[in-house]
């Protein structure tokens, strides 16, 4: 019986030894300007174009359905079927939960800024290319042990390398039509190629694939901790009153968010010790006729939502009689890879309440 108890005894000591952290990795994705009418509602068909017989545009029509749950099940099928039933998703209006931006300017550089450092900032006010002043948790990650020169960035906006200061921060950042900033094989000067090779709708850079493609490759070759991408093709057309093409983009966000999980599912240093963080950095108008922008004089350009899955996130669903703010995002990715953030910069907020 003693040999059986010390037995045990030392298999349980060699398996503390050999465990390794939970949640070792975090992976952010943000959707630019996806309304979070759209996420917990899917399509509406009162934004669905008609022809002079009042035949519905069959592109928006795809993703029709009679309730709720149908539609944006449709349109974002992975959030819905997975992170969603797995993790947790936060600001549904329609369970008494809000989730909304503090920075009362409602569009991109404030909304990211606030996302990415902890605080709204009011010298944060446009969307020009000037170097954050703050210290976002993506620099304060890289300059953590075990973090360094495992923080990078990918994003469709030309300005995503001011809003990640990288002349003070060099964190590696992939944009516009280079999404991978130094190539070093093959495969990544094809992405970049392929990159200049689509059409230049958008003076900024590219459409989301090859950003997407960059990120994914950084995850089979570089192996980073920490990895945020910014997708943005989704606002760009809503800009343009593309119903129907931010829908589309929606769906291919989705379905980029899915293979995006899935390769970390594939490699061995990510399944099963990564946290995958999903949201937005504004919203936008609540009608037919301001859905298109946003901005301080929006109304509901304000409201957002958020999502999370992986072994750090209880499957709590979506969350009910909860507000929760954009400024806690920061904290939140850190405190995933057991960083604390918010303690470290007492003027942030607190992580979400992921338990």
């Amino acid at each position: 019986m003693k040999a059986f108890r010390c037995a045990l005894v030392l298999a349980w000591f060699a398996s503390t030894a050999n465990a390794q952290p939970v949640a070792r990795n975090v992976v952010v994705v943000t959707l630019d300007g996806f309304r979070w009418q759209e996420m917990f509602g899917g399509a509406d068909e009162a934004y669905f174009k008609r022809d002079a017989k009042g035949v519905i545009d069959p592109v928006a029509k795809k993703y029709a359905g009679d309730t709720a749950e149908a539609r944006r099940a449709l349109l974002m099928p992975f959030m819905w079927t997975v992170i969603a039933k797995q993790g947790q998703v936060f600001g549904d209006p329609s369970q008494q939960s809000r989730s909304h931006v503090t920075n009362g300017l409602w569009f991109s550089y404030p909304g990211y800024n606030e996302m990415l450092s902890g605080v709204a900032d009011p010298r944060v006010d446009s969307n020009n290319k000037v170097p954050n002043p703050n210290v976002t948790v993506l620099e304060w990650l890289n300059g953590r042990p075990g973090f360094a020169r495992k923080v990078s960035g990918f994003g469709s906006w030309d300005v995503l390398p001011f809003i990640l200061n990288t002349e003070r921060s060099h964190l590696p950042v992939g944009t516009g039509f280079l999404p991978v900033p130094n190539p070093k094989t093959a495969r990544e000067r094809e992405i970049n190629e392929f990159a200049a090779d689509l059409p230049p709708y958008w003076s900024y850079g590219t459409f989301d694939a090859p950003i997407v493609y960059a990120a994914i490759e950084e995850l089979k070759t570089r192996k980073p901790r920490v990895l945020y991408i910014m997708l943005g093709e989704g606002d760009e057309w809503a800009h343009e009153g593309r119903y129907d093409l931010y829908l589309d983009a929606t769906r291919r966000a989705d379905r980029f968010i899915e293979r995006i999980w899935t390769t970390l599912q594939s490699l061995p240093e990510y399944r099963g010790r990564t946290t995958l963080l999903v949201t937005t950095d504004h919203g936008r108008g609540a009608t037919v006729k301001d859905w298109s922008d946003h901005g301080k004089d929006v109304p509901a350009a304000e409201d957002t939502w958020m999502a999370a899955l992986g072994p750090e996130v209880p499957p709590l669903g979506v969350r009910k009689n909860l507000t929760v703010t954009t400024s806690q995002f920061a904290a939140t990715i850190a405190a995933v890879v057991g960083q604390d953030f918010h303690a470290a910069m007492p003027k942030t907020a607190p992580p979400l309440p992921l338990r």
